[in-house]
């Protein structure tokens, strides 16, 4: 009980994270199947069309710095979310089919 009252503490301190708390909503979106030259860029300029982006991220490989075909896209509100994941999943992208799901934790 004590470590639930010790992050509902954390949450009231942060009115973002305690809203997407208690809604148990998601503003962060998986994207696979990426290009390997896809940059943070090309994927943020193809996802702000829906809503503003307050992160996006393209996981590259530590050495060669290459793209590893997925990356992440969070907004600031979960209905943009849900807008760019229904426009965007299956769509084409620098050339190849993406898939986009929500990159959420469920419990």
């Amino acid at each position: 009980m004590q470590a639930i009252n010790g992050m509902i503490r954390v949450l009231h301190k942060n009115s973002l994270a305690r809203s997407l708390w208690a809604r148990n909503s998601c503003s962060k979106l998986f994207v696979g199947g990426l290009s390997y030259d896809t940059n943070e860029t090309v994927l943020k300029n193809a996802f702000e069309k829906y809503g503003e982006i307050i992160e996006v991220r393209v996981i590259a490989h530590h050495v060669s710095g290459k793209s590893r075909g997925y990356g992440f896209v969070r907004f600031t509100s979960d209905a943009s979310a849900k807008v760019a994941f229904k426009e965007m999943h299956s769509k084409v992208l620098d050339g190849r089919n993406i898939r986009v799901e929500f990159a959420c934790k469920n419990s």
